[in-house]
């Protein structure tokens, strides 16, 4: 069986490995290395300074802080199950936003403090503006710098909104779980680490993800979209995050009720990014529904494996099935085969959406042959595979040896007649 890098073509590189990747992961890491040291210090420091054991209060605003990201990020990764994102893009942006971002805003903003806003509105006016403005400038651009590199970089992985929101999601929940070390860690010391914990931690722990989601949906419209509106799209997304930022941070200035009208207005923001996130979803199940039928005289699907790759609960079904067909390695290959056919129907969504792609026919084909490696793989060695239980007869479903289902791709051979705007149907 000849053997691919199924990462490598899902992501449409010629390798899974990038030195870009790996170098921005490495400098990521060890920025956030140095902040986590730096708050150890600040720890020490403090607890010498009243009293109390500094360690134990890095250790307790360390977990109080892991809190929310275990919350946060499982619900971002809910978002995009269908196409889901290469998991070291997703970990890059969640140590930029730990690391980068968190020391880049702390030296900007602790520069901006001292010689900008105190020197020219004083201290009580500079308080006020370095939270609700200056803040917001710095840790929003901090954190869409690593957006503009992925849509640099990685274009091709941004299919949808959805993407580009749980990019942002990631580097901003890295970002929110750095910096609540500091407030819970400033906050034991006060005596107020359960109210402190009980806003940043439980009540409003989707802050930042929703202000950065904003930049998001600009990069992502600049990735799927042609024409001069894509080049100010990511721009008028920071513009949005800033506005939200500021508005939640100038709230607090107005006690509970200036947090409430805040909280709201966040709330059906969040919701808006769920409809999309829903809008999303329903336009890749059209797509595989769409483009994946012309695919049936290949042999690697049939009506019922197109139908299965459209429900999350049926793709977990198949991916149990080739479990028992091959073991371990079935699953794998069936969550391969998976995503393989939803990437190859994206490839022509974008297409028939006029982007322009010159290598669109290697990308396919190579989507074609992991597709065809996959299936082999996860049929096992048993001498007649288990009926998978989406088909009602053993020949409704692709997933069998070839000569069982023969005669349903002389059916489709017969009758094809759809013919993408961009092509010809696939020999």
């Amino acid at each position: 069986m000849p053997r691919l890098d199924s990462k490598a073509i899902l992501q449409g590189r010629r390798s899974r490995y990038s030195m870009t990747l790996i170098l921005g992961t490495t400098v990521s890491v060890v920025c956030m290395l140095g902040m986590l040291g730096y708050l150890w210090m600040l720890a020490m420091a403090g607890g010498a300074a009243a009293g109390i054991d500094g360690a134990t209060g890095f250790l307790v605003s360390l977990v109080t802080a892991v809190v929310p990201v275990t919350i946060l990020v499982p619900l971002i990764l809910m978002l995009d199950r269908l196409e889901p994102e290469p998991g070291w893009v997703l970990f890059f942006a969640f140590v930029w936003g730990g690391g980068v971002a968190v020391v880049a805003s702390l030296l900007l903003n602790t520069w901006g403090l001292t010689y900008f806003t105190v020197p020219v509105f004083g201290e009580g006016v500079a308080d006020f503006l370095g939270t609700a403005l200056v803040a917001p400038v710095v840790e929003e651009s901090a954190k869409g710098v690593v957006l503009l590199i992925l849509l640099w970089r990685r274009r091709n992985e941004i299919d949808t909104f959805t993407d580009g929101v749980v990019y942002a999601g990631m580097v901003a929940t890295g970002f929110a779980f750095t910096e609540n070390i500091l407030y819970f860690l400033s906050a034991f010391f006060d005596g107020t680490l359960v109210a402190t914990f009980a806003i940043r931690g439980l009540v409003a722990p989707f802050g930042h993800p929703v202000y950065t989601a904003m930049i998001g949906l600009g990069v992502a419209y600049a990735a799927m979209r042609t024409g001069g509106l894509r080049l100010l799209a990511p721009f008028a997304g920071w513009v949005a995050a800033v506005l939200l930022h500021g508005m939640w941070n100038a709230a607090t200035t107005f006690g509970w009720s200036g947090l409430g009208v805040a909280y709201l207005v966040l709330f059906l923001v969040l919701l808006g990014i769920l409809v999309i996130a829903a809008r999303d979803r329903r336009s890749q199940v059209a797509a595989i529904d769409r483009y994946l039928p012309p695919y049936i005289s290949t042999g690697l699907v049939t009506p019922s494996d197109i139908t299965m790759l459209s429900s999350m609960t049926a793709r977990r079904r198949a991916r149990e099935w080739a479990a028992h067909n091959a073991g371990a390695r079935g699953r794998l290959a069936m969550k391969d085969y998976q995503l393989a056919a939803t990437e190859l129907a994206l490839l022509h969504q974008k297409l028939d959406l006029g982007l322009p792609r010159q290598d669109w026919k290697v990308r396919r084909d190579s989507f074609l042959a992991l597709m065809h490696v996959a299936r082999d793989t996860f049929l096992g060695r048993l001498p007649q595979p288990v009926k998978p239980g989406w088909a009602e007869n053993p020949t409704d479903s692709g997933f069998l040896r070839r000569a069982d289902f023969a005669h349903v791709i002389a059916q489709t051979q017969a009758q094809q007649d759809y013919v993408p705007r961009h092509g010809q149907p696939p020999r």
